[in-house]
C-alpha cells in the first residue's frame, strides 16, 4: 500500500519553490519540525533520501526528483481539473478589473496574468489604469472586481484574502557606510535622504513600523519608478527600502547593496481584497492560486500567509 498522499507532493513542491525546509514549511502551513518528520517519515517508507540536506538552496536526490516530476504534474491536472468544475458550475465568462497600490505589484502581476488567460480565455481580465491610494473604492463603485492591498481595512461587503509576505530591504551604494553594516536600525536613517514611491507616507511600512515608533524623521525624495530609485540610491543621493524581488536583478549586477532592517526583518503583506458576491466566482479563486502560484515560483523571498 503506497504511502504516498497528495500532501506529501504539496510539501515537496514547496521546498522545490523555496530550496528550505523553514520557508516550504511556513508555504504549506506546517511547523519546521512537523514537516522535518513528514519528510523523514516519507523517506524511511521508501528507504531512500530525498534532498541532500547540507546544501543551500537545497539539492533533490535523484529520487526526490522523480517524485518532484510526479508532484508537478501532479498538481497541474489537479488545476485543470478544478477549473473544469467550476465552468461546469458557474459559466466561463466573467470580467476581473485589477487595481493595484503598489508601484512593484507589475513585476509578479502580469506574469500571473498570462498565464490565467491561458486557462480562463472568455473571462476578460484588465488592470484598472493608474496607481490608486483607495483601491477598496473602485470595488465599492464597482469600477474594479479586485483590489491588490497591504492592510485590511474591514468594510462592509468586502473580503480579503491573502497573497504572500515579503522582506523589504534596505538599499544604499556600493560605498555608502551604511553599506558596511549588515543590519540596520531606525536610527541609521536620521540623516539620510529617504528615496521612496510618491505614495502617502501612512502606505510606507519603513516609517509607519520602523522610523516614527523609534522617533525618526529623515529627509524624503520621490520617484515613481524602481530603476529610478535604484539609479537615484547608486549615485549617493539617499537611501530606499524595496522588495527584495525587485531589487534583486540590480544587486546581481552590483549596483547596489540590499540589508536587512531590524532584528527580524521588515515584512510587508499583500492581500487581495473584493467583494463578498465575487469572492465565490471559480474564475476569481483561480486567479488568486495562479498569483501565488506564479509569485512563489518566481520571486524570492517570499512567505505564506494565513487566511484573513
Amino acid at each position: 500500500m503506497s504511502v504516498l498522499e497528495l500532501r506529501h507532493l504539496k510539501s515537496l513542491l514547496a521546498l522545490a519553490e523555496t530550496g528550505s525546509v523553514s520557508q516550504a514549511a511556513s508555504r504549506v502551513f506546517l511547523t519546521q519540525s512537523a514537516l522535518s518528520h513528514q519528510l523523514k517519515q516519507l523517506e524511511a517508507a521508501y528507504g531512500m533520501s530525498l534532498f541532500e540536506r547540507k546544501t543551500q538552496p537545497l539539492r533533490f536526490t535523484p529520487a526526490g526528483e522523480r517524485l518532484l516530476t510526479l508532484a508537478r504534474d501532479l498538481a497541474q491536472r489537479v488545476a485543470a481539473a478544478e477549473r473544469d468544475l467550476a465552468r461546469l458550475r458557474q459559466g466561463e465568462a466573467g470580467e476581473i478589473r485589477v487595481a493595484v497600490e503598489c508601484h512593484t505589484c507589475f513585476d509578479w502581476l502580469m506574469p500571473a496574468m498570462d498565464e490565467f488567460r491561458q486557462h480562463w480565455p472568455a473571462v476578460e481580465l484588465d488592470i484598472v489604469s493608474g496607481f490608486h491610494v483607495d483601491p477598496v473604492g473602485l470595488l465599492l463603485t464597482r469600477r474594479a472586481d479586485l483590489a491588490i492591498v497591504s492592510e485590511l481595512d474591514e468594510q462592509p461587503g468586502i473580503v480579503h484574502q491573502p497573497l504572500f509576505a515579503y522582506e523589504m530591504m534596505g538599499i544604499a551604494a556600493r560605498e555608502h557606510p551604511l553599506a558596511h553594516k549588515k543590519q540596520w536600525q531606525a536610527e541609521d536613517f536620521a540623516n539620510e535622504t529617504l528615496i521612496h514611491y510618491p505614495v502617502p507616507e501612512d502606505m510606507l511600512d519603513l516609517l509607519r513600523k520602523v522610523l516614527r515608533p523609534a522617533g525618526v524623521d529623515p529627509a524624503r525624495r520621490t520617484s515613481e519608478l524602481t530603476i529610478a530609485i535604484i539609479q537615484l540610491v547608486a549615485s549617493r543621493r539617499g537611501v530606499a527600502a524595496l522588495p527584495y524581488w525587485a531589487v534583486q536583478p540590480y544587486l546581481e549586477r552590483g549596483y547596489v547593496v540590499a540589508r536587512r532592517i531590524g532584528e527580524g526583518g521588515l515584512h510587508s503583506e499583500l492581500y487581495a481584497a473584493m467583494r463578498a458576491d465575487d469572492a465565490g466566482r471559480g474564475y476569481m479563486q483561480d486567479f488568486l492560486q495562479t498569483v501565488r502560484d506564479s509569485s512563489f515560483a518566481t520571486l524570492p523571498g517570499l512567505s505564506a500567509l494565513v487566511e484573513a
